[in-house]
């Protein structure tokens, strides 16, 4: 293996890490936030529907975060579809929105830099 090859293995392993870090912080916010969060959308029919899944253990809280997150941080995508309500989604707090819009980009920027870095790693650039 050559230092490119390295860098960029080491650039993956980073990006994984960093995967395992933004798990945690969707488990913390799932543990700590669930009831602010299922509260304020109650009247959102998608939401209600995975609510359940808050009793699924880990797992199930961390599919119910990522949902909401995806509602709140692309609402008009929803509200056009009558997944969401438009009330709910304007009422909902502003620092948890913000905080949940910041985990959906966070975790969309994750997997397209792991993308980018396999796919250099695979196009045979770096020999």
């Amino acid at each position: 293996m050559n230092t490119a090859e390295l860098v960029v293995g080491g650039l993956c392993g980073l990006v994984i890490v960093c995967m395992f870090i933004w798990i945690g912080v969707a488990l913390y916010m799932a543990y700590t936030k669930m009831d602010v969060m299922l509260g304020c959308l109650k009247n959102s029919s998608s939401v209600m529907s995975m609510a359940s899944l808050r009793h699924g253990g880990p797992w199930g809280k961390l599919l119910l975060v990522g949902g909401v997150s995806g509602f709140i941080t692309f609402p008009g995508f929803y509200l056009r579809r009558g997944s969401i309500n438009a009330e709910d989604v304007n009422n909902f707090p502003a620092p948890l929105r913000r905080k949940l819009v910041a985990l959906q980009w966070t975790v969309i920027g994750l997997f397209a830099a792991l993308a980018l870095l396999v796919a250099v790693g695979k196009s045979g650039v770096l020999k």
